[in-house]
């Protein structure tokens, strides 16, 4: 069935089209503009019409990365339904480096927005108006915040059927089955019956290959999933990944220098040693062990730990942590076995 013609900023995109859209933003204190730029691929064949947002907290570049690379693929062009993708969200915070909007607010605490609210609330206000209303399902990429690095995972309320078999297709082998907060995109995205996938890889203001490249193949299969592009076979070996509904951080016990002994993605036995804390001054260490058998998830990339410092993020598993951390481990090989050439992944 032939597409129809949709509207995004006040630009009108015909069936086969692509454009580039620039919404206007609250303008920079200096008067210059300040547009949301808006990817809009519009396939001649009727479909789902999906978007992906970047940098809502504007450190977090990995999906900014992602998206350009996503947009470079060729088969790219000849999709059924819609694909909008909005590379920055945050303007205002990816050009000075922040997480945060000028008002001290973070946009992700501020949907669905007002048009006659906060900073934050307007161009929460915006991009729902013209992004997720106009869109059928979404994929929202986030990182771990500043010195914090995070094991590519999906998290998801799982509860909702059609969120939990997106979050399976997304091929990656952590899915969490996490809560949503107040004022979210997905909490927002939600009330409107719009399933949103949030993606959290890597850590704030750095690229992470792997979680780049993941990423990429994550949306790819969403993508096949909702019908957008033609499926294929699961490749030999991958699993479904097994859901996690209870993960906790491991917080520093005393104050010091840490060394960190487990890497990304590896199992963490009841009572093995996470890392050690040592006294910079004097000869004192610390051991900062698994409270249970887990996977780790994240952690700090800081070496300085305060008493109290969130220091391991472990996702637990009632009987499944050798299994998953096996999956982990032959997803991580596959990935860094990749040549990303342009081609589809």
């Amino acid at each position: 069935m032939k597409n129809t013609a949709i509207t995004i900023g006040g630009v009108t995109v015909q069936p086969g089209e692509q454009k580039t859209i620039n919404i206007p933003l609250a303008a920079m204190v200096t008067h210059d503009d300040m547009p949301l730029t808006v990817h809009v691929i519009h396939g001649k064949k009727k479909g789902p019409v999906l978007f992906i947002s970047a940098a809502i907290h504007g450190d977090e570049i990995n999906g900014v990365e992602v998206i350009r690379r996503l947009l470079k693929q060729k088969q790219i062009k000849q999709i059924s339904g819609t694909l909008i993708a909005i590379p920055i969200v945050n303007v205002h915070g990816f050009i000075s480096y922040s997480r945060y909007l000028p008002d001290g607010r973070d946009l992700n605490r501020c949907f669905p927005g007002s048009s006659k609210g906060s900073l934050a609330s307007r161009m929460a206000n915006t991009f729902f108006r013209e992004i997720v209303k106009k869109s059928q399902y979404g994929i929202d990429l986030h990182t771990g915040a500043r010195h914090r690095e995070n094991l590519p995972q999906i998290r998801a309320d799982m509860s909702e059927e059609k969120v939990k078999s997106l979050a399976i297709a997304f091929g990656v082998p952590v899915v969490i089955h996490s809560k949503i907060r107040d004022g979210s995109l997905r909490e927002s995205g939600g009330e409107e019956g719009i399933p949103i996938l949030l993606y959290e890889a890597g850590e704030a203001l750095r690229f992470d290959e792997l979680a780049i490249k993941a990423g990429v193949k994550g949306i790819l299969n969403i993508m096949r999933e909702l019908g957008m592009k033609p499926k294929k076979k699961l490749p030999s070996g991958e699993k479904n990944p097994v859901i996690s509904s209870n993960t906790a951080w491991i917080r520093a016990p005393y104050s010091g220098v840490l060394r960190t002994l487990v890497p990304l993605g590896a199992k963490a036995q009841k009572g093995s040693i996470l890392g050690i804390i040592s006294d910079p001054l004097g000869n004192s260490e610390y051991q900062v062990t698994a409270p249970s058998d887990g996977v780790l998830i994240g952690r700090t990339n800081l070496p300085l730990a305060h008493e109290g410092d969130a220091l391991f993020h472990l996702a637990f598993y009632e009987k499944q942590v050798d299994n998953v951390a096996e999956q982990v481990e032959t997803f991580q090989e596959n990935l860094e076995a990749q040549h990303f050439d342009g081609k589809i992944v």
